[in-house]
């Protein structure tokens, strides 16, 4: 028994330097700080709750296939078409948010954009009082400025190479 244990609690994740650590979580905090500042400055309510996932992979994981600017946004607009397709056609029904997640995951699979925090987003249109076209605005709107301040904030030392080029 114990032998199996060890695979369930050993780290996978190689060590880091702090001093990245503290950089990823100060960006995070600035870049949802910014989200959030948006939303206060529109009235959009941006600052939903995949962002704080999205937060993890582009400031914490920024080398993952998840993290890559076609994943973020390719997902959360692929969670959105049909959130608000679902929303349209079954409104306040629990049972088609759940289709929708898994048809979101199917559908970012196929296309090779998986972002798993894009797969909350039939939830959230489910448990919150967003029009279809508020939420369509609201995920593109915050993925594409979370993207666009990971691509600044790592360029500022200590760097790191985001979006990942392929040769």
């Amino acid at each position: 028994m114990r032998h199996h244990i060890k695979h369930f609690t050993r780290r996978h994740e190689p060590r880091g330097q702090f001093i990245n650590h503290v950089k990823s979580g100060i960006g995070a905090i600035v870049s949802l700080g910014a989200v959030g500042f948006l939303s206060i400055e529109t009235g959009m309510p941006l600052l939903i709750a995949p962002f704080g996932a999205s937060a993890v992979l582009l400031f914490g994981q920024p080398k993952s296939p998840l993290a890559q600017p076609a994943n973020v946004v390719g997902g959360y607009m692929i969670a959105a078409l049909l959130s608000v397709a679902i929303m349209l056609g079954f409104p306040g029904e629990p049972v088609a948010a759940v289709i929708a997640v898994g048809v979101t995951i199917a559908t970012m699979l196929v296309l090779r954009v998986t972002h798993p925090p894009a797969g909350a987003v039939p939830l959230v249109a489910l448990a919150s009082p967003f029009l279809p076209t508020e939420l369509f605005e609201a995920v593109m709107l915050g993925s594409l400025l979370l993207v666009t301040l990971a691509v600044l904030h790592h360029l500022i030392p200590p760097r790191a190479q985001y979006p990942v080029r392929v040769e």
